[in-house]
């Protein structure tokens, strides 16, 4: 595991000892950015169950404004403070519960979502972000899956643009245009 691009192009990022953490692939990661190239430098980006902390790593290596990080595990929050160490960001870090956390942490450019694949999140982590509103006009929802998860469309002003398939993993972009 590595950071693909940026200011701490090729960093080895620390990994989880066991399987209680499922890091995104290299392959997946680099898809994921690509989608969203343009759409992270200067930009405040939510890396939601953060796991080892790459996906945000990555967009603060991108030139992202600023990251949180939210995880409700312990090891898995210690992964992520040793892995901004090791390429010298500093981002804010929060021990919560994803749905609690959504309902008081103010709005965000780009939200990327990545649960453990069984544990049925997908609508009610959706549900919330629509619902609490907090996505900036123009801002964007990556969210990584097991291929063949339905997840839900979006409410207006919410719209699901586009699935990619990458083998056993889907990733799928929301957008939130005005309110208009």
């Amino acid at each position: 595991m590595r950071v693909i691009t940026g200011t701490a192009r090729g960093r080895r990022l620390a990994e989880p000892k066991d399987r209680s953490i499922r890091p995104t692939t290299d392959q997946v990661k680099e898809a994921l950015f690509s989608i969203v190239q343009f759409d992270v430098p200067g930009r405040r980006v939510l890396d939601l169950f953060a796991g080892t902390g790459q996906l945000g790593i990555e967009a603060l290596s991108r030139g992202a404004g600023e990251c949180v990080f939210v995880d409700r595990e312990p090891a898995a929050l210690e992964l992520v403070h040793k892995n901004l160490d090791a390429c010298g960001f500093a981002a804010k870090v929060v021990r919560s519960d994803a749905l609690t956390y959504l309902s008081h942490c103010g709005k965000f450019d780009l939200i990327l979502v990545d649960p453990p694949y069984h544990a049925g999140l997908y609508d009610d982590i959706l549900s919330a972000l629509f619902g609490f509103d907090i996505l900036s006009v123009g801002g964007i929802i990556m969210t990584e899956s097991m291929r063949g998860t339905v997840l839900p469309e979006a409410p207006v002003p919410y719209v699901r643009d586009k699935d990619y398939v990458y083998g056993k993993v889907a990733l799928t972009r929301y957008s939130r245009g005005t309110d208009k």
